[in-house]
Parts: C-alpha cells; structure tokens; sequence
C-alpha cells in the first residue's frame, strides 16, 4: 500500500503552477458523437490517431501535469512524460425510484482494476458523478448516493496506492439560476466531504475536480458573478487541506472556460481538468486527415498555453488574437 505521504506529493506534482489536466477519458460512445460531427468514423485506429496527435504536440509537457485516459487509451497510446491517470467509474445509469436521475457505477471489483492500472504505471484515478438541476433536483437520494459511491472509490483508490480526483458534475443543462447552482453544489461539496471523512480519506491526498457555479446552458452567465460565486463557495465548503482544486469545463466554450479560470485563479489556487474546452478547435481542425496534424497541434498548444496562463491568473483576451 502507498503511503499517504507518496499520494500527496503526488498532488504538488498535478497541481503544480502553470499546469493542468487533460481528460481524454471519454467512452467510446462519446467520442463517436464527437467524431461524427467533423466527419470522421470513429474506429480504436481513428481514436488512438487523433490521441497520439494530441499527445505528440510540441510543449504538451510545459502545460500538462497529467492526462485522465480511459481503459482503451491507457494501454493502446503512445503516452507523453506526463503523470497518467485512469477513468474508473463505468459511466452512469439510471438510479432507482429517481426522476430520471442517475448514478455512476463501477465500485464492484474496483481493487483488483486499480491494482492493474497501477502496475502499468498509473498514478493516479477520477470517478465522476453527474448531478441534473432544476427546482427540485438533485434528490437527496441522488447526492446521498452519488457522494457515497465517490467516497467508497476515493478510500479504495488511497488504499491501493492511487491518488483520486472526486469530480461531482452539476450539469449545467437546464434553464436553472446561477444562484440555483450555488445553492446545489453548496449542498452537494458538504455532503461529499462528511462521507469522505466517514471513509477515511486522507483529503489533502485527493483532487477535487468541481464545476464552475453558473446559471444553466439556456442563460449566458457573466464571468465575474461565475468566478465571485465560484471561489465563495469553495471557500466556504471545500476544506483547506485538500490536495488540489482542478476544474471541470462543463459544456462551456473554449473562451469561457480560460476567462471563468483566469478571474477563479486570481482568487484561489485552481487549474484545469479540461476535456472539450481543450480540444474542441483541435479536433475540428484535425477532422481525421493527416495533412491536418500539424494546423491541429497548433490550435491546440494555443489552447494549452491559455489555460496555463489562465490557471495562474496571466491570461487576457488579447493574448487568444497575439
């Protein structure tokens, strides 16, 4: 068992200044959708060719401290000089005499995956519950069981020597408030860090990985209220001794997620877990065709170098046309 010792300096590395995390750890469904929308037939060729693409572009290491994979890109990838992660929760279902709510599934036999991926070299893990808003959702059911499940994965991955990234999704679908945001992820971080006590997770050898507070995908949300909202309340529920704050996109555009962490990063010290809001440009610009990779890796060095800027508070919009 890896001491909690070896897990935090594992966090300082994650969370070190000027870098942050890229999740490529989507399920092969949904890269597919991704895929189809530029052209591109999505096979394991055309998955491990666009990764690598992503993977061998100059100065990845500068900006990224880790990449969050999923099963198939753990073991079929040419893999950078960057801390590997692995994507443990098997994705969502629905969740029992619930509204249409959901959760994440993957805990049974979670030792023995772990103790795999550890022996192929990862360090550390993320399990990602999804909670959907509206005026009378998330159910306690539903944060009750989706904290619980993060907390079981978070105390078996400290036991087997991986540190875990808990990223509770509050998804921005919907036509809810900001205010109605802040009010649920309030509810949810105070639920998540008692059952991460009660399990016994050491927190400053755990990654939060939160969503930024903002109204839902129907209402533009101004930057300055998202970032005011957002580091008030993780201020006042996130406890100070975690090991690190890396923020989820969340379905924001490229720009909104960089200005959103930038104002953030003023405030506290955060970075970046990004999926989409890194690699959307790249992917369209890619579009499946070789002659395309060097214009891709472009476009996406851009977008790593203005979330690092932004993750340290440095970035502006002038520097996105420089």
């Amino acid at each position: 068992m890896t001491s909690f010792l070896s897990l935090r300096a594992i966090a300082k590395q994650l969370m070190a200044p000027g870098k942050g995390l890229l999740a490529v750890d989507d399920f092969p469904a949904g890269i597919e959708k991704r895929f189809a929308a530029v052209g591109v037939v999505a096979t394991p060729q055309t998955r491990r060719d666009y990764r690598e693409m992503l993977f061998s572009t100059l100065g990845f290491a500068d900006s990224v401290s880790g990449v969050i994979l999923y099963d198939e890109t753990f073991w079929n990838a040419k893999f950078p000089a960057v801390l590997k992660g692995i994507k443990l929760d098997m994705g969502q279902k629905p969740l029992a005499l619930s509204d249409g709510e959901l959760i994440s599934e993957g805990l049974d036999g979670l030792a023995q995956r772990i103790a795999g991926y550890k022996a192929a070299g990862a360090s550390f893990a993320k399990w990602r519950a999804v909670l959907k808003v509206s005026a009378v959702l998330p159910s306690r059911n539903a944060i009750s069981a989706n904290t619980h499940a993060l907390a079981r994965y978070a105390a078996i991955c400290q036991q087997m020597g991986l540190l875990p990234i808990v990223e509770p999704d509050i998804l921005m679908d919907g036509d809810h408030t900001i205010e109605r945001c802040a009010e649920v992820t309030r509810i949810v971080l105070d639920e998540l860090f008692e059952q991460l006590e009660l399990a016994g997770v050491d927190l400053a050898a755990t990654v939060l990985k939160p969503n930024m507070i903002t109204a839902g995908s129907k209402t533009k949300s101004e930057s300055q209220r998202v970032a005011d909202l957002t580091t008030q309340v993780l201020i006042n529920h996130v406890p100070t001794g975690i090991g690190g704050i890396a923020f989820l996109s969340g379905g924001q555009t490229e720009i909104e997620a960089t200005e959103n962490l930038n104002l953030i990063a003023k405030k506290i010290h955060a970075t970046f877990s990004f999926n989409r809001a890194l690699q959307d440009t790249a992917l369209k610009t890619w579009a499946g065709r070789p002659e395309n990779i060097e214009a891709a890796q472009q476009a996406f060095a851009h977008r790593l170098k203005m979330n690092a800027l932004a993750a340290q508070g440095q970035w502006s919009l002038n520097l996105e046309q420089a």
